[in-house]
């Protein structure tokens, strides 16, 4: 599965101390790029799971739809 990502900063967001919650410890930074709190996990991955392989989505106000793959003349899906 591949996943539309839209993002609008230009540069990359540093961690430091006052990322760490005291309560929960550790962070988790975001890999499916959908979290509202990105860099950070908040736990939006969940709505992934059901995702197919081969398929690509995006994701607006809390729907999911499938799109088009587009093929490049080397074979190489976008």
């Amino acid at each position: 599965m591949t996943r539309l990502v839209e993002l609008e900063e230009t540069g990359p967001r540093k961690l430091d101390p006052s990322d760490l919650d005291d309560e929960n410890g550790d962070i988790a930074v975001c890999q499916c790029g959908l979290s509202e709190s990105f860099p950070f996990c908040d736990g939006s991955h969940r709505q992934t799971r059901d995702e197919d392989d081969g398929t690509t989505y995006i994701y607006e106000d809390g729907d999911r739809r499938v799109v088009e793959r587009i093929v490049t003349a080397e074979g190489d899906a976008a």
